[in-house]
């Protein structure tokens, strides 16, 4: 599994560069992805179209299917999303208040990133997008793992949300996707606490 330690260990580098990110470059960085999904709405749904043709070969159920889908008006609704986390107030760095200790020392909560999330989750491809602003917002760096059934269609999100990002400064490695469909790669992922912070599984109730 040395591709998932390597996406561990870059990852983790980027986590310095998204501490220093400010609220702008973020909110650059998610308007330009929320305008490249709408941009590339063709493109979007010709990798979603490959996924389809293969699940409906394997036996896939129309339900399965129908959340496997991306259609322009599902699209338009994940640049959206993206526009409103653009729009969140600035949460890192936020002081919740303090007190002073009786040496004098001044002591303060203050919000910081958790670091690495790693989100593993079942069909629906919009779930990409979602995660990774959510954490680039938050100032995480995300490990995503999404169905070997929405693959196609999570390399194009992934990639299209790392190119757009990169113009305004998104660190490289800040967002990631977990290629392998082999099982073991979750088992992986659990273990590597070294790098992995959080681990979020989104889906049934076998994952």
């Amino acid at each position: 599994m040395n591709e998932i330690l390597e996406i561990c260990k870059c990852a983790k580098a980027a986590c310095g560069e998204l501490l220093r990110l400010g609220s702008k470059a973020k909110f650059e960085i998610l308007n330009a992805v929320a305008n490249e999904l709408l941009a590339q709405k063709d493109a979007i749904k010709a990798a979603n179209a490959k996924d389809l043709a293969k699940g409906e070969r394997s036996g896939l159920s129309a339900a399965l299917l129908d959340r496997l889908r991306l259609t322009d008006a599902r699209i338009e609704a994940m640049a959206q999303g993206v526009r409103e986390v653009a729009g969140f107030a600035e949460v890192v760095g936020e002081n919740l208040g303090g007190w002073s200790h009786p040496n004098g020392m001044q002591i303060s909560r203050v919000r910081v990133p958790l670091g690495v999330l790693g989100i593993i989750y079942e069909s629906r491809p919009n779930v990409s997008i979602d995660a990774a602003a959510l954490a680039l917002k938050s100032g995480n760096a995300a490990i995503l793992r999404g169905s070997a059934s929405a693959l196609n269609s999570n390399i194009f999100l992934v990639n299209l949300f790392n190119e757009a990002g990169a113009k305004f400064g998104l660190p490289k490695g800040a967002v990631q996707l977990v290629e392998s469909a082999e099982r073991e790669v979750v088992a992986h992922m659990a273990k590597m606490s070294e790098y992995i912070d959080v681990l979020i599984p989104r889906g049934g109730k076998s994952l």
